[in-house]
């Protein structure tokens, strides 16, 4: 983008960055134009093509410039933002925790489907326990969409939990969701935590080491790599299964995102954990990207 003396338009600006987001081989040019300037207009993209004829100032101008070459040099918008849509929710995000995806939506989905859906269930006041709880987008949609439910959201990482606070309280749920400080691989977690809940659900790190130089640039370099990776990509789900007998009551759930090929390997490490009634569900692409269990009787422990 070139200093130019006319006065910019909505419409033709975008035009403008989503060609100068092309040449430089930007993901969705047209989508991070339209995301980046509704955010300096403060308005929403589908108001930026109805006053397509908005003139655009100087000073907002120079802001978005500023937002574009970050996005030229590699930062997710929603990081230049300080924002990610999430079930329709509006979370702030910054380097310290994961975007939200639309993979965990679905995980979210199934999850409150598998919770409420049993045939024993008389009330909507269930405890659910959110293991790397990150930006919180998880514990604050549980929190919305069954308000009756008590959570306990928890991240071995101190930066991811104030901003996970900060949503919930920006969210109203703040009073509805404990924060705790701890780690799942940990052998005194389940002392840590200390309760016992309906429903485990988590969106753990499951990229395997070897696969991290290979992820493209924008994750890589900005996202907390602590939350995406471990050794083999399975020491998490290990640790989780491991210790959910004790957090869970019996007929309890386990809810996981999974890697694209994990479905298969996650499926042992639950079953050899004690648990059964194993769901596989798919993400928009076709890949096994859910599991959800249930924990046997028999196979239920003492806090």
């Amino acid at each position: 983008m070139h200093e130019n003396e006319k006065q910019w338009l909505t419409l033709d600006l975008l035009k403008a960055t989503e060609g100068y987001f092309r040449a430089k081989h930007i993901d969705e040019p047209r989508l991070s134009a339209e995301v980046l300037l509704s955010c300096v207009l403060n308005t929403d993209r589908m108001d930026l093509y109805l006053n397509y004829n908005r003139p655009v100032y100087r000073d907002e101008i120079e802001r978005f410039r500023s937002f574009c070459r970050e996005r030229v040099n590699g930062r997710p918008v929603q990081y230049i933002t300080g924002e990610q849509i999430f079930y329709g929710y509006r979370f702030a995000v910054d380097e310290r925790v994961l975007i939200p995806r639309p993979e965990t939506e679905l995980m979210l989905e199934h999850a409150v489907e598998r919770l409420t859906d049993r045939e024993n269930v008389k009330t909507g006041k269930f405890s659910i326990l959110d293991i790397g709880t990150g930006s919180g987008c998880i514990a604050v949609t549980l929190a919305h969409l069954l308000p009756e439910s008590t959570l306990t959201a928890i991240d071995l990482s101190e930066g991811a939990l104030e901003v996970a606070r900060n949503n919930a309280d920006a969210h109203h749920v703040g009073e509805k969701i404990r924060f705790l400080c701890a780690d799942a691989m940990s052998s005194g977690f389940t002392d840590r935590v200390g309760e016992k809940y309906d429903m485990i659900v988590s969106n753990p790190p499951y990229i395997p080491e070897k696969e991290w130089e290979s992820l493209q640039p924008e994750v890589k370099d900005h996202e907390p790599k602590v939350a995406l990776t471990t050794s083999d990509g399975y020491g998490i789900y290990h640790a989780i299964t491991k210790r959910a007998p004790k957090l869970l009551v019996s007929g309890g759930i386990l809810c996981f995102e999974l890697h694209a090929d994990g479905a298969p390997k996650v499926t042992d490490i639950v079953r050899c954990g004690g648990f059964g009634d194993i769901e596989v569900h798919k993400d928009y692409s076709g890949a096994d990207r859910v599991l959800s269990c249930v924990l046997t009787e028999s196979a239920a422990e003492p806090l």
